[in-house]
């Protein structure tokens, strides 16, 4: 007998935080546009003293977790505790006025990590910046090389994204060429998200932000799902705009993530409502918040705003405060 897909907004942490591959996919398409995926940086201290990033957006209802600034050569989660004599030396840090830090700095905490404390499915950003044309120095296990993303899987994550931070110069041709390699190397199973959440340094407006070209080539790569910015985050970005372009990554069997990645996520909690709205009216599959608050991450009552607007206060509340020692 087939095994009946649970949505994920009905699973409880323990179950969300074994889901991977396909079955993470399908749970994610089961609940019909309330998912959320919150993404903090992972290289600065935490908003809230004693309690890391991904930790807070898990309470405030994330379902999803991703880390941006995650360096699979040297990872790193501020807020936890330094593991495995990782990172600087307490010599070091008491040079620089830092003594004691090490219960903080988080070096050598993994997604695998972060996945295991709270009970989310964990991504990691790699960015596909033309070798070219670098606009900005990136650390080399930031960049999405295979041996980057055999270093994010074997350190627990669950889900990667191919995409750009602000200045990177990634453009859709390298985020589609890098896909093509990772689903080559990966294997059909293991989700990829890829896309844009603005320019990344590679647009400026002129002439349309995305073709059906592109999306045809994301797809035909290995995409399963395609990000896209939130109507109403990018220039032009209009809800039938958005909504054209989620209704060619459905035909082309992609799922679309709406993002806002524009430091909108720390506006007034009453434009993260409005924005949730139009992302569902334009057909997204799963939304995201970025993480241009303050240190690191939306404000914590951004994400609740969001969450609530896209499926009510009972899905919400229930994510927030399910144990992770509940099994089901």
């Amino acid at each position: 007998m087939e095994k009946k897909t649970r949505r994920l907004l009905d699973l409880s942490p323990s179950e969300l935080s074994r889901l991977s591959g396909r079955e993470l996919l399908a749970s994610v398409k089961a609940a019909e546009g309330r998912t959320v995926m919150a993404e903090t940086v992972v290289s600065v201290p935490p908003l809230v003293d004693g309690c890391s990033n991904p930790e807070l957006a898990a309470a405030f209802g994330a379902d999803l977790l991703l880390l941006n600034l995650y360096d699979v050569e040297a990872p790193r989660i501020g807020g936890f505790p330094s593991s495995g004599g990782s990172g600087p030396d307490s010599e070091t840090l008491a040079r620089y006025g830092l003594s004691g830090a090490e219960g903080v700095l988080g070096w050598g905490v993994t997604a695998g990590d972060v996945r295991r404390m709270t009970g989310r499915p964990v991504g990691i950003n790699l960015e596909p910046v033309p070798e070219e044309a670098p606009l900005t120095s990136l650390a080399p296990g930031r960049k999405a090389t295979v041996s980057n993303a055999i270093k994010a899987v074997e350190q627990g994550a669950a889900f990667l994204v191919l995409t750009g931070n602000p200045g990177t110069g990634v453009t859709w041709s390298t985020i589609s060429e890098q896909v093509r390699v990772f689903r080559k190397e990966l294997g059909s199973e293991f989700p990829l998200m890829a896309g844009k959440m603005h320019g990344a340094g590679s647009w400026e407006n002129r002439g349309p932000w995305l073709g059906e070209e592109e999306l045809e080539r994301l797809a035909a790569a290995g995409t399963d799902v395609l990000l896209l910015p939130q109507p109403g985050t990018v220039p032009g970005a209009d809800r039938e705009t958005v909504r054209k372009w989620v209704n060619q990554a459905h035909r082309f069997g992609m799922m679309a993530l709406l993002t806002i990645g524009t430091s909108q996520e720390s506006a007034d909690s009453s434009l993260l409502e409005r924005l949730a709205l139009e992302g569902k009216a334009a057909g997204g599959d799963l939304f995201h918040i970025g993480d241009a608050g303050f240190s690191g991450m939306a404000p914590p009552e951004n994400i609740l705003a969001y969450s609530v607007a896209l499926r009510g206060k009972r899905h919400t509340y229930r994510r927030m405060a399910q144990s992770l020692l509940k099994k089901r």
